[in-house]
């Protein structure tokens, strides 16, 4: 567990907007500004100022409070989120790259930043938030991936974007989704024609309420854009 709460303290101290990481790792553990204001002591105002950057950047002995408050908070609820993240195995790069968003953005700016084109509920593409994403050799995550590797897919959080290289209709990467337990927010099928795509695949993401997202940019571009975040 020590070894977590370093890596988010570490996170958050080396971001570029501290406020909007500590409100995405609030965020992901469900924590209120209210609950997390009583259990340090303090004033709700007080995180929303740091979380909104209008106070100066938090100390060693802030962020070292704050990140001990989430896990204190999540242990006397059951200990859900801790457990997810302390037993998590390294996710090996030969399969995919999994990145996390120092802030959360709307899946409709995800879509804008991939210059995707969204196939199916379209409906849910604004109430969307996202926390990364996870670039995907479909191929050899279907067919050579151990299947005990397919959770660190979620790295941090399950609410992030499935990119889908490789992949000629998309049937096979529903399929995967389909049967796993965690789902992804949204997935999107690389360099593929949108009238290609397979209708069965187009049936799991609509059933599954995941938006089906096609992007013909280059990954150069996409992890260019979305690593800025």
């Amino acid at each position: 567990m020590e070894k977590v709460k370093m890596e988010i303290a570490g996170e958050i101290s080396l971001s570029e907007d501290p406020g909007a990481t500590m409100r995405k790792w609030r965020e992901i553990f469900s924590i209120s500004q209210v609950e997390l204001a009583r259990h340090l002591g303090i004033t709700v105002s007080t995180i929303s100022d740091y979380e909104g950057n209008r106070r100066k950047s938090p100390g060693t002995a802030v962020i070292k409070r704050f990140v001990n408050a989430i896990f204190d908070i999540d242990k006397a609820k059951g200990g859900t989120i801790t457990e997810k993240l302390t037993e998590k195995q390294k996710p090996l790069t030969e399969y995919f790259e999994v990145h996390e968003f120092a802030r959360s953005i709307s899946l409709k700016d995800f879509v804008k930043l991939v210059d995707g084109k969204v196939l199916s509920n379209a409906d849910l593409i604004e109430s969307k938030k996202i926390y990364g994403y996870t670039l995907i050799d479909s191929i050899k995550v279907i067919l050579d991936m151990p299947f005990s590797y397919f959770q660190n897919l979620y790295g941090n959080v399950s609410e992030r974007v499935f990119i889908f290289t490789g992949v000629s209709t998309g049937r096979s990467p529903l399929v995967v989704v389909r049967v796993s337990s965690s789902k992804p927010s949204a997935i999107v099928l690389h360099n593929i024609d949108p009238t290609k795509v397979d209708k069965l695949a187009m049936r799991i993401s609509e059933r599954e309420r995941i938006p089906l997202i096609v992007s013909n940019a280059s990954i150069e571009t996409i992890k260019e854009a979305l690593n800025r975040i």
